[in-house]
Order: C-alpha cells, then structure tokens, then sequence
C-alpha cells in the first residue's frame, strides 16, 4: 500500500471518529434541551395554577373579614352577658326569688 492511501485511509477513520463524537455531543446537547424545555413548561403550568389560585384571595378575604367580624360581635355580646351574670351573682341574695319574678334583671 503507497503512503498516499494509507493517509487517505487514517484521515478518514479520523473524520468518522470526529463525527461520531459530535454526533453523540449533538445528541446530549438535544436531550438536555428536552428536559428543560420540558421542565420549564411543567413551571409554567404551575406557575399559572398559582397565579389562578391567587386571584381568588380578594373574594374569600372579604367573606372571611365578614365571618370574622360576626365572630367578634358574637363574642363581645357573650363577654357582656357573662359580666351581667356576675353583676347579677354579686348582689342577688337569692336566684329562686330571682327566677319567680319575671323582667327583673
């Protein structure tokens, strides 16, 4: 075999050895960008499920304010009568005489 084949022969075993690296980089490079585009668009759908989730907040924050403000008014009216019952308690000589007589206190 003359020297110029053999050159022809290695550079060419060469070149498929170059090509077949860069193919398997191209093919690395192609699987990476996959799973991020993949894992950007499952981001993205939560990231809308949040935004969805949190646009409600307004509406519940104000039904919940109004329930809370009913529990507040529920609560100072039992403070008040338990305060009247111990008035009451404090100078009543006698809760039977107290029961008898209706509009008493």
């Amino acid at each position: 075999m003359s020297t110029g084949i053999t050159l022809w022969i290695i550079s060419l075993v060469l070149g498929l050895v170059v090509i077949g690296v860069v193919a398997l980089l191209l093919h690395l490079v192609k699987t990476t960008a996959f799973k991020i585009d993949g894992v950007a668009a499952d981001i993205w759908t939560h990231g809308k499920l949040v935004a969805n989730n949190t646009i409600h907040i307004p509406l519940f924050l104000t039904t919940t304010n109004k329930v809370v403000s009913s529990i507040l008014e529920t609560a100072v009216a039992i403070v008040g009568g338990s305060k009247a019952i111990t008035q009451h308690i404090e100078g009543c000589p006698g809760c039977p005489a107290c029961i008898l007589k209706p509009n008493k206190n």
